[in-house]
């Protein structure tokens, strides 16, 4: 097992003009984008991530990353200094992700690994996600995580040490800072997206709507993507959209059947929240829970995973191996109604957060690229 302290492989020698060049999978998403620094040239320069094969010239689609194929690697690898994994390797089976790590290898190109998953949640069966991080975790030069918990979870598996840095923010400038919309009436929103395989979004949905019946001014909205209602799409769930309506028939909730929200849509509908219930039964981080702090928005997490160690949230049982702690819903619900929680960091704070996380990457990146 590889040791925090011995990298597997020799360093490149650092470039004159100390910038470094990341090779970032991806780089154009919101989490990466927003690891470099706002205000000033940080001395990081992220690759902008290859058109895949199939997408239009118009397109912003990164996935599937093209940056994996060891032949990309051989073909590119004097462009960059050091190679950054987030995610989108969830079609690599453990053999081709060996077969990266040995492409960077053989060009001493240095791996960052940031674990922001340690159970995929879009995979019922965790052994492929499993698989692929017994690869990637002893194999990277450094790690990088997002919470204290999971960076004890990355040195009990894998006896290795990973830094941890916050989720720097999700919503931009001037949204970030505008006022919260005032409302008399109590709103809780469950966004049942396209009902991945982590949501236990029916079981959830029932404690809510019997909850909130019994609350003066109090509503419950739950939000689902149309593809949940088409049988020729793969995230086709009958059955979840059949109990909604008939919940909603019975005036219990507010169904709101949508394509996917731009992030206006999204910030608009968040900032209409009181508060916003995961409904998942395994996971480890969200990006969810980051836009509601950016809006003010409080957040029921499951207990599964990391999220009370990522920001300010109200706690219920929900795990895959117990199932949903109803008792715990409900109490974390009342709680919200009864004291309202506004948690939100200021702009200021937010742009500092950011400032600092891209101070660690440029100085861990610098540090492999000497």
């Amino acid at each position: 097992m590889t040791d925090q302290t011995t990298p597997p492989h020799p360093q490149p020698r650092r470039r004159a003009d100390r910038s470094v060049r990341v090779a970032s999978v991806p780089s154009g998403h919101v989490y990466v984008r927003h690891c470099g620094d706002e205000q000033v040239a940080d001395g990081v320069v992220r690759l902008a991530d290859p058109r895949p094969n199939g997408a239009p010239s118009t397109s912003e689609r990164w996935w599937p990353p093209v940056m994996l194929d060891p032949a990309w690697v051989k073909g590119h690898h004097a462009e960059f200094d050091v190679f950054h994994l987030h995610f989108g390797f969830d079609a690599q089976g453990p053999a081709a992700l060996a077969d990266l790590v040995a492409a960077l290898r053989r060009h001493g190109k240095p791996l960052v690994y940031t674990v922001h998953d340690l159970r995929n949640p879009h995979q019922v069966d965790p052994a492929p996600h499993r698989a692929a991080l017994d690869v990637l975790v002893p194999a990277a030069d450094r790690l990088i995580t997002l919470t204290p918990g999971a960076a004890d979870e990355i040195a009990r598996r894998w006896n290795r040490t990973a830094t941890v840095l916050p989720h720097p923010h999700v919503v931009e400038q001037p949204r970030l800072s505008r006022p919260r919309p005032s409302r008399d009436r109590f709103r809780v929103g469950l966004h049942a997206k396209s009902v991945r395989p982590n949501m236990a979004v029916l079981p959830v949905v029932r404690v809510l709507a019997e909850t909130l019946a019994e609350l003066p001014e109090a509503d419950l909205v739950v939000n689902v993507h149309h593809e949940v209602g088409d049988p020729g799409a793969h995230a086709h769930a009958p059955d979840v959209l059949d109990e909604l309506r008939a919940l909603e028939a019975r005036g219990l909730l507010h169904l709101h059947v949508h394509d996917y929200f731009d992030d206006a849509a999204l910030w608009d509908y968040l900032s209409g929240l009181d508060l916003s219930v995961l409904p998942y039964a395994f996971g480890t981080h969200s990006g969810w829970l980051e836009a509601c702090h950016d809006l003010g928005t409080a957040v029921a997490a499951p207990t599964c995973g990391f999220y009370a160690e990522q920001r300010p949230c109200l706690s219920y049982g929900n795990t895959a191996e117990d199932g949903l702690d109803e008792e715990s819903l409900r109490a974390a619900v009342l709680e919200a109604y009864r004291t309202r929680p506004v948690w939100r960091a200021s702009g200021a704070d937010r742009a500092a957060e950011r400032a600092a996380v891209a101070r660690a990457h440029r100085d861990l990146y610098r540090d492999l690229a000497r």
